[in-house]
């Protein structure tokens, strides 16, 4: 069995919590508890803030080393985590449900890869001599932030906590990380990593607790300069209203409702492989999942009888099984909430033309779901409306590609999209008119740590990975020198 650590890790020890309270973290798969996690409260946040803020003092091992030398740091620790993969794979796929292929072979190596990628960022976030006077010596200075605390969901807990750990570290910052509840052992073992790669006690501090309260008091306190948040629009809001009293930096990558749109010249054997990945890829539980279908009137009969045919082949199975590629909803209250949509979409008139119930893969136990399309979908139906984060596909007709993009737009939210056309005239046309952060044409779900990622209108605002994301950890400091 593989080695887990259930703690806090602050200051670079794993310790329990002030209160000696814990929660049971429990493997959505077999309804089993796996061990029991400290449950971090105030005083936790207290000292781990502490801690991160004695590595920003100028004399302090972090901020005395060169940034050539952290980036030695965060290159092992990706190292380590690719040589890894296997063991935290595995702890995350007992923790979140998720196939081991996904997380030992897709989110793994991505957590690593954006490692690598802002390891080489180190020594290169620098300022810019500006010439406004001929009696003068002016410039700008790139300075780290100073604490972040980076709040991060339970659909990826490795990959979007090393999203924001990555850039923070590269620049100079110390990270405190607070996991979702659900699924925080993958985290804790990366912090394991970490302090085994040189990464200075009090650097990076991972606190799992309860949002209410671990959350919260990151949000309140002083001592945290900046809050980088994934999760939900509503929680994001409050978490932004919140900070408001502190007058902390908040990034916000919120939720999606993402437009998969399919012209009537696309290629519908790669379109209905594209859907299928789109909205299955993860459970359903992705922010940027293409959980609308958008299908142009005369294909839509032969794309539908493609997608269907191929999601019947689709079986959920025992995650840990190298061949699963759909596993088990997070959480039993996630998977009754995805229930109670399925039956939303029912009994507003949209057509179920596969699954829409649970799937039992053998043992009586675990939430799984099976594979859920509706056809007939309108866009007022709450099933094309709100992010639902599980496995259910939403299929809406339009009339061309002007219509296309209404109803792609036709949105509170902006995180991602899709087009599939052999017009290239028309694929440019469309990405530039639909609005999302993210637009993929012929393809879904690439990521690449060298390109930003984050939302439109409530979908959020500032972006995790690429050039752009070294915007949230830092600040400009303008000097003027007369001579």
């Amino acid at each position: 069995m593989t080695a887990m650590q259930n703690k806090l890790f602050i200051n670079g020890e794993f310790v329990d919590a002030r209160s000696g309270k814990t929660f049971a973290t429990i493997n959505p798969a077999t309804e089993e508890k796996i061990t029991d996690v400290a449950s971090a409260g105030a005083e936790d946040v207290d000292a781990a803030v502490r801690a991160a803020r004695a590595q920003m003092e100028p004399g302090s091992e972090w901020q005395k080393m060169k940034p050539r030398d952290r980036a030695k740091i965060m290159w092992r620790i990706a190292d380590m985590l690719t040589a890894r993969a296997e063991e935290i794979g595995r702890i995350e796929t007992i923790d979140n449900g998720k196939p081991i292929f996904e997380s030992q072979f897709v989110d793994t190596p991505a957590a690593a890869e954006c490692l690598y990628y802002f390891a080489g960022w180190s020594g290169k976030v620098t300022g810019e001599t500006i010439p406004v006077a001929d009696n003068a010596f002016t410039y700008t200075l790139r300075e780290p932030l100073g604490v972040v605390g980076a709040i991060t969901p339970w659909n990826f807990p490795l990959m979007l906590a090393v999203w924001k750990i990555a850039p923070a570290l590269a620049c100079g910052n110390t990270v405190i990380s607070k996991p979702a509840s659900n699924t925080s052992l993958s985290l804790l073992k990366f912090a394991e990593y970490a302090r085994e790669c040189g990464l200075p006690a009090g650097v990076l501090n991972v606190i799992p607790g309860g949002g209410s309260v671990v959350g919260n008091a990151m949000v309140d306190h002083p001592g945290i300069d900046a809050i980088a948040f994934t999760g939900s629009s509503e929680v994001g809001r409050a978490l932004m209203a919140r900070a408001a009293s502190t007058l902390k930096k908040v990034s916000l990558e919120l939720g999606g409702k993402s437009p998969n749109i399919v012209l009537a010249d696309a290629d519908l054997d790669a379109a209905s492989r594209g859907a299928l990945n789109a909205i299955f890829y993860g459970k359903g539980e992705v922010c940027a999942a293409g959980s609308r279908l958008l299908v142009e009137d005369s294909v839509h009969d032969a794309l539908m009888e493609k997608v269907i045919e191929r999601a019947g082949k689709m079986v959920a199975a025992d995650p840990l099984h190298p061949k699963t590629r759909l596993g088990a909803i997070v959480s039993k209250d996630q998977m009754e909430t995805v229930l109670r949509y399925i039956e939303s979409g029912k009994s507003e008139g949209a057509k179920l033309v596969a699954g829409g119930e649970r799937a039992d893969i053998g043992t009586g136990k675990g939430y799984f779901l099976k594979p859920t399309i509706f056809d007939d979908v309108q866009p007022e139906m709450k099933i094309a409306r709100e992010e639902i984060f599980g496995p259910v596909l939403a299929t809406l007709r339009f009339k061309d590609a002007d219509d296309a993009v209404v109803k792609a737009n036709a949105t509170v939210y902006g995180l991602a999209a899709a087009v599939w056309t052999r017009d290239v005239s028309k694929a440019h046309r469309v990405a530039r008119a639909v609005k999302a952060g993210t637009v993929w044409v012929n393809t879904y779900n690439l990521y690449d740590p060298a390109l930003p990622f984050g939302g439109f209108k409530e979908s959020g605002f500032g972006r995790d990975q690429g050039r752009d994301a070294l915007e949230k950890y830092t600040q400009t400091k303008s000097v003027w020198v007369n001579l």
